[in-house]
């Protein structure tokens, strides 16, 4: 959708502001570290940062209740062992905002049925089931739409998947801008911009380069959790799907040098995979792993893998076991989070109200 207020909505009237979050369903993996968390920690150097734990999201499907509390504050222990400073961004549990849900129905009135139709991670969840999933996962998209408005977010870090999602958000912050504000006021919404991740944004699975590492994945040996020890890495490394040939050459890289070719990631998925995991953790380009590792056997290239993941998340994996036998800690963070969260939003939701024609106390 477009429309002329789209371009009254221009960012430069909102102060630069990064929100994003994670959900908490399953093990947070290696994908998960390289695709978001990792740049999370590095955006706090560029502008404010709003990090939250989309629990009203991972309810679109069931979850144990127990199991779900858990998993909210090993999310936020990760974030917290990860690098990201709870004094310098805001990190809480999005049900504890009370301003999602309800701006998330304003923009499930604004949204169209025809949007929330083409969204195609809806269709892949859904399967054949289609009739049978809860209305929630159907509308999320909204939902996600308010997460990132409520706080007039001008820049989400987003991978492939979630692309079309922040488009939703783009088309439903214009809508509300061009039905809800005056012809000569600029939008009361800012038209979100991405922020493209760099290397190894899409991780793919140890047993199928062809398919994302997925927390949902029935086989944990698919996957490199951040609460994995040192000999559960090794092994999953040692295990991970490779092909007969050695390490590739010059010619596995894309035309400008940057990114991997083509040809490889279709003909050879699992060496592009194990490259690309390798040169993200070990914090080089692509170029200079293919320059120091072509030639290589598998064997002797898993081992290097092994010791650069080894290397990086023991200290990780360390803190989190810390602060999840310090659930005080954890949940004083969340609370302080949502306190400062909830300061930001009201005032955001509140002035939607007024511009809708809701009356709020």
């Amino acid at each position: 959708m477009s429309s002329a207020k789209t371009t009254a909505s221009a960012n430069t009237e909102f102060p630069n502001r990064v929100f994003s979050g994670v959900q908490p369903s399953g093990a947070i993996t290696l994908g998960n570290y390289l695709g978001a968390i990792r740049n999370f920690v590095r955006l706090q150097d560029e502008m404010e940062c709003i990090y939250c734990v989309v629990d009203l999201h991972a309810i679109t499907v069931w979850q144990d209740p127990a199991e779900l509390a858990n998993q909210t504050r090993e999310i936020t222990a990760a974030y917290l062992a990860s690098g990201i400073d709870p004094k310098r961004s805001i990190i809480f549990n999005q049900s504890m905002v009370s301003a999602h849900a309800e701006l998330g129905w304003l923009f499930s009135c604004v949204a169209r049925m025809g949007w929330m139709n083409r969204m195609t991670q809806f269709k892949d969840k859904a399967g054949k089931n289609r009739e049978k999933v809860a209305l929630g996962l159907f509308a999320y998209p909204a939902l996600m739409a308010a997460d990132i408005l409520a706080y007039k977010a001008t820049h989400v870090p987003v991978g492939d998947d979630q692309k079309q999602h922040l488009e939703l958000t783009r088309d439903i912050a214009a809508k509300f801008n061009y039905d809800f504000c005056g012809e000569d006021q600029p939008g009361y919404f800012p038209i979100t911009e991405p922020i493209i991740q760099g290397s190894a944004t899409r991780v793919m699975s140890l047993r199928d380069g062809s398919k994302k590492m997925s927390k949902s994945d029935p086989s944990d040996m698919s996957r490199i959790n951040l609460t994995d020890d040192a000999d559960a890495i090794a092994l999953k490394i040692r295990k991970a799907k490779t092909d007969p040939e050695v390490l590739p050459g010059g010619e596995a890289l894309s035309e400008d040098g940057q990114g991997l070719s083509d040809t490889l990631r279709s003909e050879r998925p699992e060496a592009a995979n194990l490259l690309s995991i390798y040169a993200a953790m070990s914090d080089q380009s692509l170029a200079q792993v293919i320059e120091a590792k072509q030639g290589h056997s598998f064997a002797d290239f898993k081992k290097d893998l092994t010791e650069v993941v080894v290397e990086r998340f023991s200290p990780i994996s360390a803190e989190m076991q810390r602060l999840m036998d310090d659930k005080a800690e954890v949940d004083a963070v969340l609370r302080d989070g949502a306190e400062r969260a909830a300061a930001i939003a009201e005032p955001i939701l509140r002035g939607a109200y007024d511009r809708v024609g809701l009356l709020k106390p």
